[in-house]
């Protein structure tokens, strides 16, 4: 009977199972490089311009930005409140309180439904 199991400077290898093989090349590529981290994974093509406007990230970042100035010019003001979902601030009258205990902008409440939230903290009801 046979045991296919042999033991290397390098680990347990098992003949046919790849099992040893990653793991060396992992630990050589990590020995030649002074930090001890793997190599940035570099990209494939062509890399994307930058002077055909700006990218999703970028509009992203712009719209986050447009949203928190909202947020916070509405956050200032005396009849304002906490979405207990999103928690962006809205007018008071702009929300629903739900019976689990907290306030919920109309989005919110659209996409919730019917479905049930339980809450750690109960918001006030003002």
């Amino acid at each position: 009977m046979s045991n296919n199991y042999t033991s290397g400077p390098d680990g347990p290898s098992f003949p046919g199972s790849g099992v040893g093989s990653s793991a060396i090349s992992r630990r050589e590529v990590r020995m030649s490089n002074a930090t001890g981290a793997l190599p940035s994974i570099q990209t494939a093509g062509a890399e994307r311009s930058t002077t055909q406007g700006p990218s999703d990230f970028e509009q992203m970042v712009l719209s986050l930005h447009d949203l928190f100035e909202q947020d916070r010019q509405i956050a200032s003001q005396q009849d304002s409140t906490r979405c207990g979902i999103c928690y962006l601030h809205f007018h008071v009258n702009e929300l629903h309180y739900r019976d689990e205990g907290f306030y919920v902008c109309p989005n919110c409440e659209h996409n919730l439904g019917n479905l049930h939230v339980p809450m750690l903290r109960r918001q006030q009801k003002l």
